[in-house]
């Protein structure tokens, strides 16, 4: 059934207020499975992410209202965007890329929006592989730790010898 006017307004205002969020992502999905796309979407809604599928016009008129140029942004096929406005700034483009190795060729991601810019899929590509922010956290607490850790080893192996 065709949308109204009205309900077309709605949508794009979403579609707004998702892409000025700290990031978003343009997912393009083929052959998903309705099994496979509501276990995303539960998993995604349980780690703050919000999942839309709209129609490609409605998220570019949604980007010109944003003043975003997004003429070399390549939207084909189904697309759905993924945002959300946390801390995590990577979550969305980082749990959409490991639905995408689990779905294999299904799902692809086509770019995005980061920290207010219009960015293509390399680049988001990149965005995706960076660790969480509690992961990341954890490494550095790692780094900051690791020469007292070696000092107190070397320190025992010291008395080791001298005993």
């Amino acid at each position: 059934m065709a949308k109204t006017k009205e309900q077309k307004a709605a949508i794009v205002e979403k579609l707004e207020d998702g892409l000025k969020a700290a990031s978003a992502v343009f997912v393009h999905f083929t052959g998903v499975s309705v099994a496979e796309e509501s276990a995303m979407r539960r998993s995604l809604r349980g780690d703050g992410v919000s999942y839309f599928v709209a129609k490609k016009t409605l998220i570019k008129r949604a980007l010109d209202k944003l003043g975003h140029k997004h003429d070399d942004m390549p939207l084909k096929g189904e697309v759905a965007v993924a945002w959300a406005s946390g801390d995590d700034a990577t979550a969305p483009a980082r749990l959409i890329h490991g639905f995408g190795t689990k779905l294999k060729d299904k799902l692809t991601i086509l770019g995005g929006i980061f920290e207010g810019k219009l960015i293509g899929q390399a680049e988001m590509q990149v965005i995706a592989t960076i660790p969480s922010m509690q992961a990341l956290r954890g490494m550095f607490a790692n780094i900051i730790n690791s020469p007292i850790q070696r000092f107190a080893i070397a320190l025992s192996e010291v008395a080791k010898i001298k005993n």
